[in-house]
């Protein structure tokens, strides 16, 4: 019901929830993991359509989308979709759950919610993943490195991270006066 709420809009707009994606392709391609996850037997709880209506027929939007009923090999849970679709699946037990979480070729950014900050801290260490939000989630401020683990990113974006990512350091010693050459 909370998804159902969210407004989809102009970014600008402080009301807005969920802008648009980049691209009529990139829109294509969120769509096209929507329907993938239906196909996979995933169950579509609300959302995953191109979404229309006043103010959004110039842009690229799409409905929240919502699977429950996900299985580990899933397209939608095994990839970076980069749009607004979420899995959700069930797990026993810590272990259980860093493992799978773990089990994929990304690791981009990971969100994990609990009363218990030592457990907190310990699943964050264990999760192969570039950032890690606590209790939190999506929180990039420009000063915080940012980037992925795995095949995720290319690097680190923001901060100091950043200039070491778009320079390459050379030491360069010149003499000034002769020097004796033991050749």
């Amino acid at each position: 019901s909370r998804t159902e709420k969210i407004v989809i809009g102009d970014p600008l707009d402080p009301a807005t929830h969920v802008g648009a994606l980049i691209s009529r392709e990139h829109m294509e391609k969120v769509l096209d993991y929507v329907a993938l996850g239906v196909e996979a037997g995933a169950q579509l709880v609300v959302g995953g359509k191109r979404a229309t209506g006043a103010g959004l027929e110039n842009g690229f939007f799409v409905e929240p989308a919502v699977f429950d009923g996900c299985t580990d090999e899933m397209q939608i849970v095994q990839e970076e979709i980069f749009g607004p679709v979420m899995a959700v699946l069930t797990f026993d037990t810590e272990a259980e759950v860093v493992r799978r979480a773990n089990d994929t070729h990304y690791g981009l950014a990971a969100g994990l919610f609990t009363k218990d900050l030592t457990r907190a801290h310990r699943v964050a260490a264990a999760l192969e993943a570039g950032n890690v939000w606590i209790n939190t989630y999506n929180l990039t401020p420009p000063e915080v490195p940012f980037g992925g683990y795995k095949q995720s990113g290319i690097g680190r974006e923001n901060s100091l991270a950043v200039v070491d990512h778009y320079t390459q350091r050379k030491t360069v010693y010149v003499g000034m006066e002769g020097i004796e050459s033991p050749y």
